[in-house]
């Protein structure tokens, strides 16, 4: 067994992790740490998903780090450019060396009378056991299985002679040249593999229980490529940044006050591009915007697709698999050489580690979540969860300056372990997602709970969030630094400066 200590465990190598690795490199030059990556590369989700088209779902100068800026135009990037950027991010902040790849990790036990975390890590290639033993642990693994993703029970799949796919496993130079393929879903994955897929198919259908709401956006930010020529990087990036991020809290909160009308705006702008001969009640939600998650495609990829009978939408539930295709309640059979269920992610926090205090587990659904980022009553741990309304990034950036803030100021108030604890008794049965989505609603024994009230709320708001995480007071009654709280610590920091 191998063996090493550090001040901080960064678990993760994928856009949070990486993105936690150079703000800690800058912010916290004396703290020892680094990265384990269950991978053999850096990308996390952008590593792992190779299906046609694959493109990130948030534009580009929202889901790019806040300090190091997207240059390319295309406000929503393929994944190999996505995957790319993380990458030459690590190497420009020199934090590649950091990490330690092919490592997953099993468990992560604190001891409180050694006031440290031990990480222990298998090496799946070699079945060699790693150990490391950490001051504190910022997990940055995402929030589902990588192993596989969902997919619910459908009859006589067995008999199907085609193949069947998920997206999460797309084989690698798989040929679709020709085949009628049916996709299963309407999220995210659906919207982006069907138009994806048109360009060789035969026929594309996407297959669904339920509409989605989809939102045409810009394929290029030409404002941006036109002050490119003027502006430093940066500034252009920031001017972008800044404006994309009040156009999604508008349109969300429009959505929340509003919602009759800008479900109005979306179906007559869905109904524009599909043309007069598209079926609308395959395009019209029964709950309202931003209940669930919002579709984004680029220049109207989809509708374009379905407006020129390459690919098609059908609104129904299965019957059965047969040997060729599918059965569906209403009668109708859809012809299919191939399948791909594109039918959600399997929701799971901390990479499917298990998390113990002093030899007891924690069931992180019993926990409250501090900030959106910490568990209450568990030390020395954060974890990165982003917007599910807004781009991921956006979050994760500013949890890491807060993770950042506070390794320093404990150094400097010479504490050496810190818990959220919730005194009030503020705790509710609302887990921390707000959204009503299957696959949310699925994972609900598996998410941290939410407050009542602040901190323990999850605000889902950059704006409220960013002033809050990033100059917030670290002094606020609810975090306990070696069983203290903050006020003590501040009182023995005025001593220690009084005397030098």
């Amino acid at each position: 067994m191998k063996h090493r200590h550090l001040d901080v465990l960064i678990i993760g190598a994928g856009l949070s992790g990486i993105g936690a690795a150079c703000h800690m490199a800058k912010k916290c030059p004396n703290i020892r740490f680094a990265i384990v990556e269950r991978r053999k590369r850096i990308g996390g989700t952008w590593d792992l998903f190779r299906y046609p088209g694959i493109r990130s779902d948030s534009d580009m100068f929202t889901l790019g780090y806040n300090f190091r800026p997207w240059t390319g135009i295309k406000m929503l990037a393929d994944g190999p450019s996505i995957q790319q950027y993380i990458e030459d991010t690590a190497r420009a902040h020199d934090v590649r060396k950091r990490i330690h790849f092919g490592l997953k990790v099993l468990s992560e036990a604190w001891h409180s009378d050694k006031k440290h975390w031990q990480i222990t890590a298998v090496d799946e290639e070699t079945g060699d056991t790693h150990e490391f033993t950490a001051g504190f642990i910022f997990n940055c693994t995402g929030y589902y299985n990588y192993d596989a993703g969902y997919t619910p029970e459908i009859k006589g799949m067995e008999r199907f002679r085609g193949d069947v796919i998920h997206p999460q496993h797309w084989p690698e130079n798989y040929d679709y040249t020709g085949k009628r393929v049916v996709v299963i879903g309407s999220g995210a994955t659906a919207v982006t593999l069907v138009p994806a897929m048109t360009d060789k198919a035969a026929h594309v259908v996407m297959l669904q229980r339920s509409p989605t709401y989809i939102a045409t956006v810009p394929e290029k930010d030409l404002i941006s490529a036109n002050l490119r020529r003027f502006l430093p990087e940066m500034l252009v990036y920031r001017i972008a940044r800044s404006r994309n991020i009040l156009l999604q809290r508008t349109v969300y909160k429009l959505s929340l006050s509003k919602p009759k009308a800008i479900r109005r705006l979306l179906l007559a702008s869905a109904r524009k591009q599909l043309g007069p001969d598209v079926d609308m009640r395959h395009f019209q939600p029964a709950y309202n915007p931003w209940e669930e998650r919002m579709c984004a495609v680029p220049k109207g990829d989809l509708f374009k697709a379905i407006r020129n009978n390459k690919a098609s939408v059908v609104t129904d539930h299965i019957e059965t698999v047969t040997e060729n295709g599918i059965q569906l309640k209403s009668g109708d059979h859809l012809d299919a050489d191939i399948i791909i269920t594109a039918t959600g992610l399997d929701l799971q926090l901390l990479g499917g580690a298990s998390l113990s205090i002093d030899g007891e587990d924690i069931r992180i659904s019993e926990t409250l979540m501090y900030k959106g980022l910490m568990l209450e009553g568990v030390p020395n741990m954060a974890l990165v969860f982003g917007y599910t309304n807004a781009s991921w990034t956006l979050k994760a950036d500013i949890a890491c300056e807060y993770v950042c803030r506070l390794l320093n100021h404990m150094k400097q108030i010479g504490a050496e372990v810190v818990t959220p604890i919730d005194e009030e008794g503020c705790g509710t049965n609302l887990n921390f997602l707000n959204l009503r989505s299957g696959y949310v609603q699925r994972a609900n024994d598996r998410l941290p709970r939410q407050g009542a009230k602040i901190p323990w709320q999850n605000l889902d708001d950059y704006l409220r969030d960013l002033p809050a995480l990033r100059y917030g007071s670290l002094d606020d009654g609810h975090l306990k630094y070696d069983g203290k709280n903050m006020r003590q610590g501040k009182s023995t920091t005025l001593v220690n400066l009084l005397r030098a």
